[in-house]
């Protein structure tokens, strides 16, 4: 079975106390990052990671406080979720496409992964059967991803040690409508 780990939003905006739009708690799930990146590595499978890459005017700044700005400290993605030191970039601003490469960034302006119109030729050119979903936030970006994802017809499975919430009632609703439409849970010692 083909599998795909998709690394959802683990910028340092997000991740760190200091970051501009800081997940609280988020430092926690650091090693289950971590854990995935490497077994990604050693065993060869494909990361696609999605990547906040706002502008600094950005229209999305009008519903959250500034982040992730191209070119900031806080856009980078964690050292602990970078499967490769020069990872492809796939490009929401015009028609792209990109490279083969372990690790793949899908760059985004909004909360939906899906928003990038080159998301969903990029998922069919990989035709993967399974999608191992993880990162931040759970019942924001993640749960675009990870629903979005199972309309490929695809396993799909959220790392429940490997995601952070902001809110403890719209997470449940979120695993409750995943477990629903099909998506399996797991922890990071099982993928």
């Amino acid at each position: 079975m083909k599998t795909v780990f998709f690394d959802v939003d683990t910028q340092l905006d997000f991740l760190y106390p200091a970051g501009s739009l800081y997940v609280p708690g988020a430092e926690e799930i650091l090693p289950a990052l971590a854990k995935l990146t490497q077994y990604a590595k050693a065993n060869q499978i494909q990361v696609l990671s999605t990547a906040d890459a706002h502008s600094e005017d950005d229209v999305e700044f009008e519903s959250w406080p500034p982040h992730c700005v191209v070119g900031t400290v806080g856009q980078q993605k964690c050292a602990a979720t970078l499967a490769v030191a020069q990872p492809g970039v796939l490009s929401s601003r015009s028609s792209s496409t990109v490279s083969p490469n372990p690790q793949i960034i899908i760059e985004k302006q909004h909360t939906d992964c899906f928003t990038n119109p080159n998301l969903t030729t990029l998922l069919a050119s990989i035709g993967a059967q399974r999608y191992v979903v993880y990162g931040v936030v759970s019942e924001i970006c993640v749960r675009h991803a990870a629903l979005g994802l199972l309309q490929t017809g695809a396993r799909v499975e959220i790392v429940t040690d490997a995601i952070r919430h902001l809110n403890q009632a719209a997470y449940e609703a979120l695993l409750s409508e995943f477990r629903a439409r099909g998506g399996v849970l797991t922890t990071s010692d099982k993928t």
